[in-house]
């Protein structure tokens, strides 16, 4: 579902990624570990095409397809999905008007009529009272005031209603206490399925206690050093990263 051939990328003339090759194949989840400035966020925004993110080699497919050349609202289109480590408040924007335009965009691309407002309505209660979540937070603006824990609940309901091939979740875990963990955790495990794969980015075994990878890899300078089973996350909460970074050096 996700192929990333020998990528390489700079930000700000660095090099950052050196020949990163990884398969996600389709309804599995692989995570990725990595000390910091190992290439994990970097990896995210080039995959999500952010500005000043340079791809100077490689390539990556979603479901076969090539999306390097494309701009970031037609990678989404396509089926790629980021949630991101801290994401963005959309001050006098509502989460129901925000997450409308998007499923449209996503239908208009596809030769699909609109959702009225009603029937995005219907179609959004439905997704959150499958993941647990009132409907108060469509009425909300996009992020604005949100605790940590909401703001990555609220990108868990983009992902539910969006319906990506692929989700890059970056960092899920960053700030969260261990109940909301648990709660954005849960919402994503009811979210795996068959025709999607996910790419699970963390610093921290605990969130894959929570969401069980089928693979772990390690990045350390800009390239994957090392992959396993689950267990390669318990190793690294034991033993650290200092073996992968001796490993890349």
């Amino acid at each position: 579902m996700l192929e990333i051939r020998d990528l390489h990328a700079t930000v700000n003339g660095k090099a950052i990624l050196k020949g990163l090759t990884l398969t996600v194949g389709a309804g599995e989840v692989h995570a990725i570990m990595g000390p910091n400035g190992a290439g994990k966020s970097t990896l995210a925004y080039v995959l999500a095409g952010r500005d000043g993110y340079e791809v100077t080699g490689g390539d990556f497919l979603v479901d076969g397809r090539s999306l390097l050349d494309l701009a970031p609202e037609d990678r989404a289109q396509a089926g790629l999905f980021l949630a991101f480590q801290y994401p963005v408040e959309i001050p006098g924007v509502s989460n129901s008007t925000f997450l409308r335009e998007a499923v449209n965009a996503q239908r208009r691309s596809r030769g699909e009529p609109d959702l009225d407002a009603l029937q995005f309505v219907k179609l959004a209660r439905q997704k959150m009272n499958s993941l647990g979540m009132t409907d108060e937070m469509l009425k909300r603006p996009v992020n604005v005031g949100f605790s940590g824990g909401e703001k990555k609940r609220n990108e868990v309901l983009q992902l539910a209603i969006l319906e990506p091939k692929v989700a890059v979740m970056d960092e899920t875990d960053s700030g969260l206490d261990v109940d909301a963990l648990r709660t954005v955790a849960r919402a994503v495990n009811a979210l795996r399925a068959p025709k999607r794969s996910f790419l699970m980015i963390t610093h921290y075994e605990r969130l894959l206690e929570e969401i069980v990878p089928d693979r772990v890899h390690i990045l350390a300078d800009g390239r994957i050093v090392g992959s396993g089973g689950p267990e390669l996350a318990r190793e690294i909460e034991r033993t650290g990263y200092a073996a992968y970074a001796a490993a890349a050096a």
